[in-house]
């Protein structure tokens, strides 16, 4: 063979006699030991494809965040536009920038319905063709009604995916990497970021450029639907189904072992059967063959999960990651910078500096852990805010306050909750309930990047920037006190070692 298989790095010590998760509880009646998987062997070759395809729709939801910002410079433009309707009102430009959001809210609550029904990998196959059609509607659109159509159907593709990948990522990774390549999604994100604000240069100021910034994605898109096709099932999602009486249980034991095979680079089935018969075990052990009810999702070890993945995906977005970035602009701008009268410039000098910052987490958190990478993240996110906000009130006359704490600001947050919020949703939930779980994580999301984008005017227009950075700063030593004392550490444990020991 190509390459020799890797062996496991970082050994798990938590052994299952009353194993509990730094701040989390076992359940109470839960006496019998949980059974661990032996070091899983796997070749790297091997884990990349299912990271990669999955990781392309987080590409495609960040390429849009890029391109958009471009996109509504060139759609607006008379010289630029080539259309009759570019005199679009602040309510139309608002539903061209936030279109895709709304979509993505759609796509978080059909999620809920059909993820456990469709599996993982078809999910994300919807999610792509959601994308296509979404691209090619707005790219090709004649006018304002179907521009917003198309928007609306790419954001589809934004929910599914943002619900589906991180679930088949970390169903099918290694327990080893299962934390970098989470967190590497995220990196795919910003990537995706950083490639639309450059397609966003170089095309603002072609004629009809808006178009051809979105028909780029189209390609991304034909990729990652055929690439989904071509990857396997989730192993677990296939022995879930079959526990719960939904598939044959041989039939589905035997597929599920052609599946891990592939998803390892093992040749032979011997190679990965002990392995399938211990998930089979451990989801038998953790009463996993009784189907999800919806109740069920507001009680017992899913309640505390979701407590731990909606705190830190809402924590997320409150802490004021949108408005942050809606004044780099401004503040570089105040700062002297020659460059930061180009708004697609100052994008991109950003979107580096994010790229950067987040490749650094995806390298060191399967080493140092998701907690210590949150604490110390959130900790200098609180500092920068806190900086923002003297500088709108005290510091006016001292403009490097203000660039130092807006790339600190993203420096600590592409540390922590950019790649770790999605990392930790992805781990806390009961194979189960992960489906219905994830999705309500996915909205509260979504919905909460919503209201911090759509309040922050009226509220800086009310207490004013200074105070309202303020705010955001408290919210942040919030979310330090609820990552302290709530979130556990999954460093090394398997997806049944977390469900079991929550």
């Amino acid at each position: 063979m190509a390459d020799d298989p890797l062996s496991n790095s970082t050994t798990n010590n938590k052994r299952a006699e009353g194993i509990q998760l730094q701040h989390g509880d076992c359940e109470s009646e839960s006496t019998a030991p949980l059974l661990l998987a032996p070091h899983e062997s796997y070749r790297l070759s091997a884990a990349i494809l299912p990271f990669l395809f999955p990781a392309l729709g987080g590409l495609l939801y960040g390429y849009d965040i890029g391109a958009t910002s471009g996109a509504t410079i060139s759609l607006k433009s008379s010289t630029f536009s080539g259309t009759t309707w570019y005199n679009l009102s602040s309510l139309q430009t608002g539903l061209v920038v936030s279109g895709s959001l709304y979509g993505a809210l759609i796509g978080s609550i059909l999620a809920f319905n059909i993820a456990d029904f469709l599996g993982r990998r078809r999910e994300l196959i919807l999610s792509s063709v959601s994308y296509l059609i979404g691209a090619l509607l707005t790219a090709a659109a004649p006018n304002f009604p179907i521009m917003v159509v198309g928007r609306f159907f790419y954001g589809i593709g934004i929910g599914l995916a943002m619900h589906a990948a991180p679930m088949y990522i970390a169903e099918t990774a290694p327990s080893q990497i299962r934390g970098m390549l989470i967190s590497l999604k995220e990196f795919f994100i910003v990537l995706g970021m950083l490639l639309g604000y450059i397609a966003g240069s170089l095309f603002v100021e072609v004629v009809s450029g808006w178009r051809y910034m979105y028909a780029t994605s189209t390609p991304l898109c034909l990729i990652m639907g055929i690439g989904m096709c071509w990857l396997p099932a989730s192993p677990r999602w296939l022995l879930l189904c079959a526990i719960q009486g939904k598939r044959n249980i041989m039939e589905s034991k035997e597929n599920a072992t052609r599946c891990l095979c592939r998803l390892r680079g093992q040749a032979s089935p011997d190679l990965v059967s002990e392995q399938v018969d211990l998930i089979l075990d451990e989801l038998s052990y953790v009463d996993q063959e009784r189907q999800a009810g919806f109740s069920e999702i507001f009680q017992g070890k899913c309640l505390k999960a979701m407590i731990i993945g909606c705190g830190l995906v809402f924590f997320q977005q409150v802490t004021g990651q949108p408005s942050v970035l809606y004044y780099a602009a401004t503040i570089l701008q105040s700062a002297g910078f020659s460059g930061a009268s180009d708004a697609t410039r100052v994008s991109v000098l950003l979107g580096l500096l994010k790229l950067i910052m987040t490749g650094v987490a995806v390298l060191v958190v399967d080493r140092l852990g998701r907690r210590p990478l949150l604490i110390g993240g959130v900790s200098g996110i609180a500092v920068s805010l806190f900086l923002l906000s003297s500088y709108y009130t005290l510091l006016k006359d001292a403009p490097y306050v203000a660039v130092i704490a807006l790339l600190l600001y993203v420096g600590c947050y592409q540390l922590s909750f950019g790649p770790i919020g999605w990392l930790m949703i992805s781990e806390v939930f009961p194979l189960r309930l992960r489906g219905r779980g994830l999705s309500i994580a996915v909205l509260v999301n979504f919905a909460s990047n919503a209201l911090v984008t759509f309040a922050f005017s009226p509220l800086e227009d009310l207490i004013g920037t200074g105070i309202l950075f303020s705010a955001f700063g408290v919210i942040a030593v919030a979310s330090l006190v609820f990552i302290f004392f709530i979130v556990p550490e999954t460093k090394g444990l398997t997806l049944e070692e977390i469900e079991a020991s929550l």
